[in-house]
């Protein structure tokens, strides 16, 4: 299925992968409340979201541990507009993008993994975007809530839980 301008939605629905991590504050209340807020999105609707996975950070310097999760949604926005709804969201849970250093600790951490098939690196405008995510296969606290939501999902050409058993091994 192509996908039409950022200027438009696209007509048909799309399934995409939402993951979400936060280790400061309330963070199963912050996780809950981003998928109730995701769900609220215009023409989205939430198709499923994994259990909560307690994992350690990755990053520089001494912080609490994550609780990550994934969302699985059906949506009519496109790849730059639901990365913009969920950039506003972090937003309102707190999230300054623009004083945190890359991987530290976090109210909120939304992450857009996968957006139907679409294969694309877009640095025309910031927030850079790059689907399928382009880390997300080197992280297990990544691919282990994916699996529960999207079990059939295909990541970098393999079916995912050949992708989550090639990171066990290593």
């Amino acid at each position: 299925m192509g996908v039409q301008s950022d200027a438009r939605n696209q007509t048909l629905p799309v399934h995409a992968a939402i993951a979400m991590g936060s280790n400061l504050g309330d963070r199963e209340q912050t996780l809950r409340s981003a998928v109730a807020a995701i769900a609220a999105l215009p023409m989205t609707a939430v198709v499923a979201t994994s259990r909560l996975h307690e994992t350690a950070p990755v990053g520089p310097g001494v912080q609490g541990m994550y609780l990550n999760a994934c969302v699985r949604v059906a949506t009519c926005l496109t790849p730059r507009g639901l990365l913009a709804a969920l950039l506003r969201i972090e937003m309102a849970h707190g999230r300054d993008r623009s004083s945190q250093q890359r991987w530290g600790p976090r109210t909120l951490d939304l992450d857009l993994l996968l957006f139907g098939d679409v294969v694309m690196h877009d640095e025309s405008a910031a927030p850079y975007l790059t689907l399928p995510h382009p880390r997300m296969c080197e992280r297990l606290f990544v691919l282990q809530p994916l699996a529960e939501v999207w079990p059939d999902a295909v990541v970098a050409g393999k079916p995912i839980h050949d992708q989550i058993a090639a990171l066990r091994t290593v």
